[in-house]
Order: structure tokens, then sequence, then C-alpha cells
């Protein structure tokens, strides 16, 4: 996979991403807009992870560390171009991002009906903690 090109995200890079996350991500997020995207970015320049091949966007992922817990969002693969590695390439990405950082353990964002993500997180070394629950509020309307 030497073809396949992951860095952090540029500002240049955003209306890309968000257009992609409407093809390859599984649901939406609140923060999934413009405005949403360039705070992460501005806040943490490396957080947002892409995969390129050819110039083509194929893939991304967001490690997010609070400098007391790894998060992972929207890993997101391109339809056309899972099961190529894609994937793996962008979490060994962001779990060596956690590392440097000093991070302990990372944990993921995955949606319970979404049994594609599940597997592929399963194979990557992931589970789930049944006894947590997440709990959330909106801030905004």
């Amino acid at each position: 996979m030497t073809d396949l090109s992951v860095r952090p995200a540029a500002h240049d890079d955003l209306d890309r991403v968000l257009a992609f996350w409407k093809t390859a991500a599984e649901g939406t997020s609140i923060s999934d807009d413009r405005t949403g995207v360039e705070r992460l970015v501005h806040r943490d320049p490396e957080a947002l992870i892409l995969a390129e091949r050819e110039g083509e966007l194929v893939g991304t992922v967001i490690a997010g560390f609070d400098g007391w817990r790894c998060h992972l969002y929207r890993l997101a693969v391109h339809p056309e171009r899972r099961r190529q590695g894609i994937g793996s390439a962008l979490l060994a990405a962001a779990e060596e991002r956690f590392v440097r950082l000093g991070g302990r353990r990372a944990d993921a964002m995955v949606l319970v009906r979404n049994e594609r993500a599940q597997h592929a997180w399963s194979a990557a070394g992931y589970g789930p903690e049944e006894h947590w629950r997440r709990w959330v509020k909106p801030l905004t309307d």
C-alpha cells in the first residue's frame, strides 16, 4: 500500500472532507459543517487525518486527544475502496499519534446499527464496553 498517503488535514481540505463524509460516513453529526470542522482543525491541527490515493480522498479519521482520553470519530472509507487496508492505515496513524501524545487507551464512537463498522473495529482490536453508556445533551438548537 505504498501508494496510500496519510496526513493531517489542512484548511484547504475541509470542504472536500465534508463532501466525502456525505458519501462515506455513516450517519451525521451535529458538527458536520464547515464551522465545526474548522474549529476542530484550528484547535488541534493534527486531529483530522486523511488518507489519499493518487490525490483522491479515500478515508478519514478524527483522532482527538484532550490530555486525558483518546477518542476516535469519523473513521470513514470510500465505499468503493473498502477492504484495501485504508481503515487500518488510518487507525495505525491515529494510534501512533495517541502514543506520541502520551495516550493510554483509545475509544471509538460506533453506531449500534452499523454492523459493518462493528466488525471492522473488532478486527482492529477494539471491543464494546457494555457497562458504559454515552449520555448526551445538545448545547445548541
